[in-house]
């Protein structure tokens, strides 16, 4: 597949390495020729420098002949006109394009966006990912990565054991035998900053990360067994009430959990429109490092902060401060990829890496075929992938533990017949089954050619 990619800032490189090293051919524009010769000089893409929405620029590109257009530079505007013109000029199939604004996503004027008017086929707003990711973090309190797969009735849980943990040195085969009555399933882990898919033969210990597929049913238990045992979070204090922190308070006063937020904003114009548009959260005008306004907020009665802001440095203060006074846990939104690592020290419970979620998102709707669902794990270093078994498939008909899986590949759960299943090595794949899969990103040419009979790869 030929795919151009426009925007080679951390959103556009992360999508250009991941399709390039799936075999695709992907050219790179931006305007920086030093970016684009850094990027091309790190990994095997082609790149063109200058505007996205120039039709000389895309021609350079070859988009006469490309499949799709992927629009992620940090013009909305460019975005959407390099999708017009490589539809109105060079009829490419398939146009993908980010939108930040949220004027332009207001339910009146999405017919704009029509083939006959603005075609794009799919339109993604990184406001929108983070907050949905943000509120299912509070769901599941305890959990670092919550993201639900096969409509809901599965849950790829990802959290790190304490001292708490109960299981903690107990090889994973006799945790089915020890709890049949829970589906779930260990699929991954990460140690020492390593990600490794897991074995029967392996123990867990304290400080890993663990990643498993859990039936929705069973969450709260399985994360209990695995030494959390938090509750959903009734009282919430926002910080930032730009778009992302608007975004989740409009979600949270939606929402049927009857939680109760209060939002702290620094500018005075920015919180009195919040004020204006929100409708059960309190408003406060105010530095979130102000312990004066921490105290209005009630911050020392609060089960969580959720520090939204557009500075990384502040969220992360803002999260040790809000937890020295009294909040129970502080989920934090994080840009800098170096800033990550500070996390876990400081005592921050959870971080919400808006690249990344943007990312995931991109490359769901980049894949073909059967391709339902996809989640990118710790910046692409693995992916969970949803799809759905043909008869085609040499995996249908015979036991998983026959099916010559490679390493680094798990298929965590399955649904066949209406029934989720946490398979064993004993599980036969039937025509039709839907299966979510664990795969490491070095796993991942090897998945597309095992799985492409049989979910149409690509």
């Amino acid at each position: 597949m030929k795919v151009i990619v426009c925007g080679a800032g951390q959103v556009g490189f992360n999508i250009a390495r991941q399709l390039s090293s799936e075999g695709n051919d992907v050219m790179l524009i931006d305007q920086s020729e030093a970016l684009i010769r850094k990027v091309t000089d790190m990994i095997d893409v082609g790149g063109v420098t200058g505007f996205a929405s120039q039709p000389d620029v895309l021609q350079k590109a070859g988009a006469e002949d490309a499949d799709m257009l992927i629009a992620v530079t940090y013009s909305d505007e460019v975005n959407m006109i390099a999708c017009q013109v490589a539809h109105s000029i060079f009829s490419v199939p398939r146009k993908i394009a980010r939108v930040r604004a949220q004027s332009y996503l207001e339910p009146g004027w999405r017919d704009m966006f029509r083939r006959n008017h603005l075609p794009i086929d799919v339109i993604i707003s990184p406001e929108m990912e983070v907050a949905d990711s943000v509120l299912r973090r509070i769901s599941a309190p305890g959990a670092f990565d919550s993201t639900p797969f096969l409509d809901g009735r599965v849950r790829l849980i990802g959290t790190q054991l304490g001292p708490e943990c109960a299981l903690l040195n107990t090889p994973l085969r006799q945790l089915s035998q020890l709890f049949p009555d829970i589906s779930a399933m260990v699929v991954a882990f990460e140690r020492q900053g390593k990600l490794h898919t897991s074995t029967g033969d392996d123990q867990l210990y304290e400080g890993d990360d663990v990643f498993m597929i859990v039936a929705e049913e069973d969450v709260d238990r399985t994360l209990a067994l695995f030494g959390h045992e938090e509750t959903i979070a009734r009282r919430v204090v926002i910080a930032g009430g730009g778009n992302v922190g608007f975004a989740v308070a409009k979600k949270l006063e939606e929402g049927k959990a009857g939680i109760k937020a209060k939002l702290i904003e620094l500018n005075r114009d920015v919180a009195e429109k919040a004020a204006e548009r929100l409708e059960r959260t309190i408003v406060l005008n105010g530095d979130v490092l102000d312990s004066a306004i921490l105290q209005e907020a009630n911050v020392s009665e609060a089960e969580t902060i959720i520090a939204l802001t557009d500075d990384d440095k502040t969220n992360l203060l803002a999260g040790v401060l809000a937890k020295d006074t009294g909040a129970r846990s502080a989920m934090v939104l994080i840009n800098n990829q170096n800033l990550m690592r500070l996390a876990n020290p400081l005592g921050i419970d959870a971080f919400i890496n808006p690249r990344a979620t943007t990312v995931s998102s991109i490359l769901r709707h980049v894949r073909r075929g059967r391709i339902r669902a996809l989640h990118s794990v710790r910046d692409g270093a693995a992916e969970v992938i949803e799809a759905q078994a043909l008869a085609t498939s040499p995996l249908v008909g015979k036991p998983l533990g026959q099916a010559n899986l490679p390493p680094g590949v798990m298929v965590g759960a399955v649904l066949t017949g209406g029934k989720i299943m946490i398979p064993d090595g004993r599980h036969v794949l039937n025509d039709g089954d839907s299966v979510v899969i664990f795969a490491l990103r070095d796993a991942v040419a090897k998945v597309e050619k095992l799985f492409r009979v049989s979910f149409d790869y690509f």
